[in-house]
């Protein structure tokens, strides 16, 4: 059944007994239709009736994935899969669209009937999701999963919501994809190096500290691209990324926007990258040198700071390193600062991440002025890459990463993203080399 969102009150008032109480950020819940407030597509039946049980251990979490449709978060074999739809939440775009969808899913979960014997972040009901990148993209979407798989600290579990069918049978079994042809996105090479020129001299006239400027890169395959296939790939050579899969933009991104688990948080700040050596001495010349940098160390301390500044206000704890550490990838070494601290306040991981996006790492600063250039130079709409991605469940715990290395699925069509930062130092010829390297991640999810 479809339903406009609309106003409830005290609809945060659970009834099971097996059942966790929400945070207060769920119990009073108003989506406006004014002029004032995003509009919102809800797609949903009146009531979410949703039961998670543990399960014995499932094995590989991707390959129980049942259909092509797949929601994904792995990292080292851990995580939450979905399949189905119970339920859609689309946002038309907005600066305020974080905070919308925090309403459209507080009206959801609680207004849901819930038996959690499980207990754990991510059991429950749970909303996969990702957001575009610039708040006038219309490509924001969360998805709430008929059937969630879920593994955790040597616990698995089972969400069902609704009557569902064998949740572990599979409808089709993936294909690799076939007969790929490759054709330049928005900007052939020479005019995306001419972009970056144009962003350099900005930054040398004192406009802007840094911008990141992004690529895509279009392919077209014979049948079909099934995210199954990408993520099983993708899950395997990137083990200590996060995989992801959400309405059709699959990848694995070594960035940790923020993981909330009750009220600690945590980050993973990169920025400044290197291509790995040839051998372990390689990738130590590599790293000396990327430690050593004056142009990547500017260009992290931009992004760490504006973290630091933004999750201060929300935090009673807060702790940022002094120094960037090295990062190693299977394909590239980055610099990177883990950040750790506690709310405050009783606030969801969305809060955390209307507060935290769009970083330097993948927009630059000063912000505004950024988001212009990128918007003037770039010659496209980035969609979700970029943006936030992950999940949101029921007690204002989840994960969520920056879409990088990955690309939006369209049926037989697929579109790869890649970016990197550009200062006053920066050479068009060298960051269009470090692109080309960032396309490698999905060129061999599809490739193989």
């Amino acid at each position: 059944m479809r339903r406009a969102a609309r106003g409830i009150h005290g609809a945060g008032l659970w009834r099971t007994p097996h059942r966790t109480r929400p945070p207060r950020l769920f119990e009073r819940v108003q989506i406006c239709r004014t002029v004032a407030c995003v509009n919102l597509a809800v797609t949903a039946p009146d009531r979410l009736s949703v039961r998670s049980v543990p399960i014995p251990d499932p094995g590989d979490l991707i390959s129980r994935l049942p259909d092509p449709a797949a929601l994904a978060w792995v990292r080292h074999g851990e995580g939450i899969v979905g399949w189905g739809e119970a339920a859609r939440v689309t946002l038309p775009g907005g600066a305020d669209r974080f905070a919308a969808a925090g309403r459209a899913l507080g009206e959801l979960f609680g207004a849901a009937g819930v038996d959690d014997r499980v207990g754990v972040p991510g059991s429950g009901p749970v909303a996969f999701g990702g957001f575009g990148f610039d708040p006038a993209s219309p490509d924001s979407v969360l998805i709430v999963p008929r059937q969630v798989l879920g593994r955790r600290g040597g616990r698995a579990w089972l969400t069902t919501i609704g009557e569902a069918p064998d949740p572990l049978a599979l409808v089709r079994p993936p294909a690799e994809p076939s007969s790929l042809t490759w054709n330049d996105g928005a900007l052939p090479a020479p005019a995306w190096q001419a972009a970056v020129a144009a962003a350099v001299r900005r930054i040398r006239g004192g406009a802007l500290g840094k911008v990141v400027l992004a690529r895509d890169l279009a392919v077209r395959a014979a049948e079909p691209i099934d995210a199954r296939v990408l993520l099983r790939r993708l899950a395997a050579r990137f083990p200590g990324c996060y995989t992801f899969a959400c309405a059709g933009l699959v990848g694995a991104t070594p960035e940790l926007l923020i993981r909330r688990t009750g009220g600690d948080v945590e980050s993973l700040v990169l920025a400044g990258t290197t291509a790995r050596g040839a051998g372990p001495a390689g990738d130590a010349e590599r790293t000396a040198r990327l430690l050593a940098s004056a142009k990547d160390r500017e260009e992290h301390a931009y992004a760490a700071e504006m973290v630091r500044d933004a999750l201060a206000p929300l935090c009673a704890e807060l702790h940022v390193p002094d120094e960037p550490e090295p990062l190693t990838l299977p394909n590239l070494i980055h610099l990177a600062s883990p950040v750790r601290g506690r709310l405050a306040g009783d606030r969801s991981v969305l809060d955390v991440v209307a507060a935290l996006h769009p970083t330097p790492a993948v927009c630059g600063t000063p912000t505004p002025v950024a988001a212009e250039l990128i918007r003037e130079l770039e010659g496209m709409d980035r969609g979700r890459y970029a943006g936030p991605v992950g999940w949101v469940d029921a007690r204002g715990d989840g994960e969520w990463g920056i879409a990088l290395r990955c690309a939006q699925l369209d049926g037989t069509r697929a579109r790869l993203f890649a970016g990197c930062g550009i200062v006053a130092d920066s050479d068009p010829a060298a960051e269009l080399a470090e692109a080309q390297t960032k396309f490698g991640v999905m060129r061999y999810a599809l490739q193989g």
